[in-house]
């Protein structure tokens, strides 16, 4: 059985990552890119579905982890009755080939240590074939895909599985390298472990010395920023939003989900995150992934695209995996995607709108794809759709909805004002200030004194918590404080917000869902705006408390259970704490200079 999701470290080459748990397994792996197949799958089944692990052979009587400084080098410390070992676990940023590389080190004593390597491509089910090389390394193809094994340790078959049994002592270092590369390609060449492991520190203190952020809980919003960094897929700029695919929300159950793909909902809140920490040039990478992607019939745009900017993300079921503790089924793409869901339409005009106000180089046919994605919206505003949270019921008219409808006209018009752009801008403040209007009649609940979920509806959702933070009305509205004051109320569990009404009840939503961990944050926000900085720091603070040990979050909490649920780590709710970190620190010292904010 796999480790608990909060039991994982990551490790990554800015291409793809994987995932390392405290024994030492590397339990997924997605080989070459996040979105390819999986050579290491027992995350979603058994060791037989694949993975790596190294290891004491005797009884480890502790075990510690840490990163190594600010970077994305995982070091984790065995104890044993014999002596002490640490394992040393990395990606180098990617050459010509894509490189795991372990290190043994003894630190005390004599350790007996066993490795075992199961390569299964194809999700976990395709056995390759294995054979050595003239320089004695260990060579594993299957189709298109090739690993190659290089360690000075002798390596052995048994029952399809390559281990070896080995001893290290203090001050002694022993490599293993494995490498990635097309079958049809000649062997990738070896690397120094060494030098790598020297040259991949030097990347990571590159990057995380460019931080400009020196306010509340520093340490976890630069691991929150370096995991940022680690989703993200250099060749692109895009990010996805987890590494992996169908971690349940819900443990057992079956809202399993992939996550390997790029959401453009995520836009605003991931460039206000990069660039309030004083990365405008992955800022600016994310945003030309957006132009790229969404770039044709604004009538065809997506909610998510492909690393690349791909739009078929089809989505089919592998059967052959039992799931992460059982949770069916075990879901390949996304058939989301071809959902209609009108607020990522609000969320990229506030996109390109906060890039033109941090002075980003946009490309100079921005606007004109604006103006495009505007004018498509002035026709499907007023349509049902399926919403922020994916239900694959009913569309419906949805609040939030029809909220980022009125941000998608609202920062096109101050574009146009800010930037002098050519706008049919009598056109649109009709129809901004129709959208208001129907919002604030058909939307909000005078009994319950709160905005709802959708409209005739009684029940709430999370997603109303962001309309102060999108500038729909100030947070000193009556109207905003009542849904505030509603999701106290109804939406907490022990702490936390959920995303869905507990009074909700479908064939899609489970009563007992985790709570979604970026919502609380939504929650901090808005009483960070509403002046209740007290509230606001006691649920941040809830939230990091949930982190695990590296500083690690995933999508949502299980407070019953004390667990992380959902993908993991989950770009946006490291976003979210980015965001909240920063709001608060400005709130905390207004004397300072504040940072980026979302302009309304």
């Amino acid at each position: 059985m796999p480790s608990n999701i909060e039991d994982y470290g990551l490790i990554g080459d800015c291409e793809t990552t994987a995932l390392v748990d405290r024994n030492g397994s590397i339990d997924w792996l997605c080989w070459p890119n996040f979105d390819s197949e999986a050579c290491f799958s027992a995350l979603l089944g058994e060791p037989k579905n694949g993975r790596w692990r190294i290891a004491p052979a005797d009884e480890i009587t502790d075990c510690a982890r840490r990163y190594r400084g600010d970077s994305l080098i995982l070091e984790t410390r065995f104890e044993t009755k014999d002596g002490a070992v640490t394992l040393i676990d990395f990606m180098p940023p990617r050459g010509v080939a894509s490189d795991i590389v372990r290190l043994v080190r003894g630190e005390r004593g004599r350790i007996k240590l066993r490795m075992e390597l199961i390569i299964r491509f194809g999700f976990g089910t395709d056995i390759p074939w294995v054979k050595r090389t003239d320089d004695g390394a260990l060579l594993a193809i299957c189709g298109p895909d090739m690993t190659v094994l290089r360690t000075a340790v002798e390596t052995r078959g048994e029952d399809m599985t390559t281990v070896a049994d080995f001893e290290v002592n203090a001050g002694e270092t022993i490599p293993f390298v494995l490498t990635y590369g097309p079958s049809h390609l000649p062997l990738p060449e070896p690397i120094d472990p060494q030098q790598a492991l020297r040259d991949t520190e030097a990347f990571w203190s590159e990057w995380s010395g460019r931080c400009t952020y020196q306010g509340l809980s520093r340490e976890l919003v630069m691991r929150s920023l370096i995991t940022l960094k680690a989703l993200t897929f250099a060749p692109s700029g895009g990010i996805v939003a987890a590494p992996t695919t169908s971690l349940p929300e819900k443990l057992g159950g079956a809202r399993n989900w992939d996550y390997r793909f790029c959401w453009l909902r995520d836009a605003t809140f991931t460039l206000l995150a990069l660039m309030n920490s004083g990365y405008t040039e992955e800022a600016s990478a994310w945003h030309s992934w957006l132009l790229r992607a969404v770039a044709g019939s604004p009538a065809d745009m997506q909610i998510m695209y492909g690393i690349m900017g791909q739009r078929r993300l089809l989505e089919w079921e592998a059967g052959w995996l039992p799931g992460y503790e059982g949770a069916q089924p075990v879901r390949v793409g996304n058939a989301a995607h071809a959902q209609l869901q009108l607020d990522v339409y609000g969320e990229l005009i506030d996109a390109f709108h906060q890039s033109r106000m941090a002075k980003l180089q946009l490309d100079d046919e921005s606007w004109s794809l604006e103006c495009t994605v505007v004018d498509h919206l002035a026709e499907v505003w007023d349509k049902p759709d399926h919403g922020i949270w994916e239900l694959r019921d009913e569309p419906r008219h949805y609040v939030f909805s029809k909220v980022m409808c009125w941000v998608a006209f609202d920062r096109a018009i101050k574009s146009a004002e800010r930037f002098g752009f050519k706008a049919p801008l009598v056109k649109w403040r009709v129809l901004r200030d129709a959208i208001h209007r129907d919002v604030c009649h058909r939307g909000f609940d005078p009994g319950l004194n709160s905005f709802v979920e959708s409209y005739g509806s009684k029940l709430l959702d999370a997603s109303l918590l962001l309309l102060p933070s999108v500038g729909f009305l100030k947070p000193t509205d009556p109207r905003i404080r009542g849904t505030i004051d509603a999701v106290d109320r109804h939406m907490m569990r022990d702490g936390f917000v959920l995303r869905h009404d507990p009074r909700k009840v479908s064939d899609e939503i489970q009563p007992i869902e985790g709570a979604f961990l970026a919502c609380s944050l939504w929650l901090a926000d808005a009483h960070v705006l509403a002046g209740d900085i007290a509230k606001a720091q006691a649920l941040f603070e809830r939230v990091v408390a949930v982190a695990n040990d590296l500083g690690l979050l995933a999508e949502e909490f299980d407070s019953g259970a004390g667990r992380q649920t959902g993908n993991f780590p989950q770009a946006l709710t490291h976003i979210a704490l980015i965001n909240t970190a920063h709001n608060l620190s400005d709130a905390r010292a207004a004397a300072e200079k504040p940072a980026v904010q979302r302009s309304t």
